[in-house]
């Protein structure tokens, strides 16, 4: 990497959490802070595999997902999580002990309908720069929500590569919430992260500690059977709730992540339409803002995780 590419990569790093600390004092805050200081730390695991043509029948990958978020108060987070390969059939790209997520974040709330949150540093998927969400529940059974960012690549796989921030996303759908069934159904469409427009459907059932769904989706860049571009893919998803589920609260908390998630993708297309995640423990299930403000959709069922004692 260049000089001139190391000082735009700093600058992005800079800009993106400078917009973090400006931004904020346009919201004026209407709820009373969690505790500040609270430190979580925990661990989890991701698993990988994929179909081969010659050889072994298939390739495995398994990462450990050590992880600590920092509660700094007044919706102020800092998170980070590491990968620690311990089973690898997928070479020595992916071998390396490294880092995969460095996120400051900020949530933020405008009256009863706006919730955003902010968030810059280092994301998933080898992204990096300044991330913003955005969700507006119209009724009781309709949400509106959009993301936008703006990201360059580092990637710590090999040493150290990375680009200044010069690409951008942004998603924009819809989510139906049926509450009789705790099902959900969420569209939406935009610009992904390797470049490609598309589209994807989802459709879901929250079960007590367990979500599954089956999604659709549709990208420009995709090769249909024809070996033309523009093409369809679809798969299932299952989202599950690790226990224990009534927990001691303290100063520092160390515990199992909240959820392993697991995506089976029918074409085994790693590369349309992708978007990277901004929360080590981000998941369609929980969403990404506090449950006790949000109270929407699977929010509203009776929550995973309770304080022992019976406090949400």
């Amino acid at each position: 990497m260049t000089k001139s590419n190391k000082r735009a990569w700093l600058m992005g790093i800079l800009a993106s959490i400078g917009s973090l600390v400006i931004l904020p004092c346009a919201v004026r805050a209407q709820y009373a802070s969690p505790q500040s200081g609270q430190v979580d730390i925990f661990m989890g695991a991701e698993l990988h595999y994929r179909d081969v043509r010659f050889g072994r029948m298939y390739e495995v990958l398994v990462n450990l997902t050590p992880g600590i978020k920092w509660n700094l108060g007044k919706q102020w987070q800092v998170a980070a999580q590491a990968l620690l390969p311990i089973y690898n059939d997928y070479g020595g790209y992916y071998s390396r002990v490294r880092l995969n997520m460095a996120v400051l974040s900020k949530e933020m709330y405008i009256g009863d309908r706006h919730f955003l949150k902010l968030s810059g540093g280092l994301f998933s998927t080898h992204r990096y720069g300044w991330d913003v969400k955005y969700l507006c529940p119209i009724f009781t059974w309709l949400a509106l929500e959009g993301q936008a960012g703006w990201t360059g690549l580092c990637d710590m796989n090999r040493g150290w590569k990375a680009s200044p921030p010069q690409r951008w996303t942004a998603l924009a759908g819809m989510d139906f919430y049926i509450p009789c069934w705790n099902a959900e159904i969420r569209a939406r469409g935009g610009r992904f992260i390797y470049e490609d427009y598309g589209c994807q459907f989802e459709g879901m059932r929250h079960f007590r500690h367990c979500t599954v769904g089956v999604y659709v989706d549709y990208s420009n860049k995709a090769s249909d059977t024809d070996g033309l571009k523009g093409g369809w893919n679809g798969g299932f998803k299952v989202v599950m709730m690790i226990p224990p589920y009534r927990r001691n609260r303290h100063k520092v908390n160390i515990r199992p992540a909240s959820n392993f998630r697991f995506t089976y993708n029918l074409d085994a297309d790693p590369y349309t339409n992708l978007m990277y995640t901004t929360d080590p423990e981000e998941n369609e299930r929980e969403r990404w803002f506090d449950r006790n403000r949000l109270r929407w959709g699977a929010n509203t069922m009776e929550p995973d995780f309770v304080e022992k004692g019976g406090k949400p």
